[in-house]
């Protein structure tokens, strides 16, 4: 396969995911929409493409590299296929993509991945082009046949779905899915989170599947035939403690031990240590993530108090802004709070629970503070009114608009260094430390 034709592919596969976000055109798209896809990308695979990747892909940093086959990999299953190969081996879905954002240009030059001009579309020659108005009637027949299979009634009560961890806790940590589908007279699929669209063909004769899972969470994992979900059933992967880990775009993240990392009462990772496993800051600082998942019992994301302390004292090149995100994990929901150097505040999101903030549109300067200095961080939850209180003022106010669920845990988001301690949950008179 020549270049143009594997950019050609990317190009495509980019523009479906861009659709699958449904932000719009990725041409207007800025920092806190990219953060948005790293997310959706990481919820649905389990792998998480840092921001900067995306933003290279997408032709906004200059790289003059085809990606690695694991960032393929993880874009084709984010989009619906198994991997790199089957998206290419299979024509684009019929209605996803728009295909006159893929009309004949000039030959891209690679200064960019993706630049701003467009991807030459293949030619199909007159010969083909006769095939395929022949076969035209066909297809449209086919293709109404398998809509109305999709959709006939499913009894869920002929199908078994159950999913088993091989660990209790800690990461990395695999997961068996055992199903029965014996009865499906459609396609059977395997969804391993919320998001029905990013889904993986099982055999209907099997009756196991298997995957592993990097990073600690909760996922609601379903078992589907055709668009219907007929069984689902609830998964946490639980940390053990505190994990902390770089990620790594090209597999498995690189773990640090914990004597590595806690001490006295304080979790940090510093430059030296970066140094230590040879993990440069520049041009592009690596991404630094704590975690620490667990039952949390009765606490529920709308009545609760969080605290923290933390700092991320590298601000040199590209790391400028010292942009950290605290997530406060819940049950197939999210909190995320963004921290940033006060002059960075033009360009970062909030999200509760359903409500989405970003500053093009909102006031968040009360997130911009001086993260060389350790900073407080306090979210106050009552009554689905939620208060975000940093270096005690009050940044922002909002009501969630999702169903209270419950937290399960944290992950703190840090690029280069960065370091917390003080760090608990508070349900009426219980204090939960982590």
């Amino acid at each position: 396969m020549t270049n143009s034709e594997e950019l050609y592919d990317i190009k495509r596969c980019l523009l479906l995911a861009e659709d699958r976000l449904n932000r719009g055109s990725a041409d207007a798209w800025s920092s806190y929409d990219f953060e948005a896809l790293s997310i959706a990308i990481a919820t649905d695979t389990g792998v998480t493409l840092s921001v900067t990747t995306l933003k290279r892909l997408w032709g906004k940093l200059k790289y003059a590299h085809i990606p690695t086959t694991t960032t393929l990999n993880t874009l084709a299953q984010f989009v619906g296929y198994k991997d790199w190969r089957d998206f290419k081996n299979q024509t684009a879905p019929p209605g996803k993509l728009n295909t006159t954002r893929l009309e004949p240009q000039p030959p891209i030059h690679n200064t960019a991945l993706i630049s701003p001009e467009k991807i030459p579309a293949k030619r199909i020659s007159r010969k083909w082009a006769w095939g395929l108005l022949l076969l035209l009637p066909f297809l449209v027949y086919g293709l109404l046949s398998l809509n109305n299979r999709s959709t006939a009634p499913v009894d869920p009560s002929a199908y078994i779905f159950r999913c088993d961890k091989i660990r209790r806790s800690g990461v990395p940590n695999s997961v068996i899915f055992h199903y029965r589908a014996l009865a499906a007279t459609d396609t059977v699929f395997i969804a391993q989170s919320w998001d029905v669209s990013r889904k993986t063909a099982v055999p209907i004769d099997k009756t196991e599947h298997s995957s592993i899972y990097y990073t600690p969470g909760y996922f609601r994992a379903k078992l589907m035939v055709g668009q219907q979900i007929v069984k689902e059933d609830d998964l946490m992967i639980a940390s053990d403690g505190w994990v902390t880990l770089i990620e790594n775009e090209s597999g498995a993240p690189l773990y640090f031990k914990k004597d590595e990392v806690e001490r006295n009462e304080t979790i940090s990772v510093d430059e030296a240590l970066l140094s230590q496993y040879h993990l440069p800051l520049q041009p592009s600082p690596p991404a630094l993530r704590f975690f620490n998942v667990q039952d949390m019992g009765a606490l529920k994301n709308d009545q609760f108090v969080f605290e923290t302390t933390l700092k991320s004292d590298f601000h040199r090149g590209s790391a400028a802004c010292q942009n950290v995100q605290v997530l406060i994990l819940c049950k197939n929901d999210v909190i995320i709070v963004p921290l940033c150097a006060k002059g960075c505040v033009g360009d970062i999101f909030l999200y509760a629970a359903g409500r989405d903030v970003s500053s093009k549109q909102a006031d968040l300067s009360g997130f911009g503070c001086d993260l060389d200095q350790w900073a407080t961080l306090r979210v106050e939850a009552k009554n689905k009114q939620m208060r975000f209180i940093v270096n005690g003022q009050t940044a922002y106010t909002l009501t969630l608009p999702h169903t209270p669920t419950d937290i399960v845990g944290l992950q703190y988001r840090f690029s280069g260094t960065g370091a917390i301690k003080d760090t608990r949950f508070i349900n009426g008179n219980q204090v939960i430390p982590l």
